[in-house]
């Protein structure tokens, strides 16, 4: 039984799924990391890629949106 921890590319698809299948999803970190499951480090750093892609983009208050 493999109970390895998934890749950073499979978050980044994971991520990329969901903000594809929810239009107007926007998170704050705090809700992002409840919501997957993930270490405060771990989300921060799918995020700030994800962002760093031109996938999403931060808000004036901070919470992360599709662009």
């Amino acid at each position: 039984m493999n109970h390895q921890q998934p890749r950073k590319d499979e978050w980044l698809d994971r991520v990329r799924g969901e903000y594809g299948e929810s239009p107007g999803l926007t998170l704050t970190l705090d809700e992002a990391k409840r919501l997957w499951g993930l270490d405060a480090a771990r989300c921060q750093d799918v995020l700030d890629a994800l962002v760093e892609g031109r996938f999403l983009k931060r808000t004036a208050h901070g919470a992360y949106a599709r662009r």
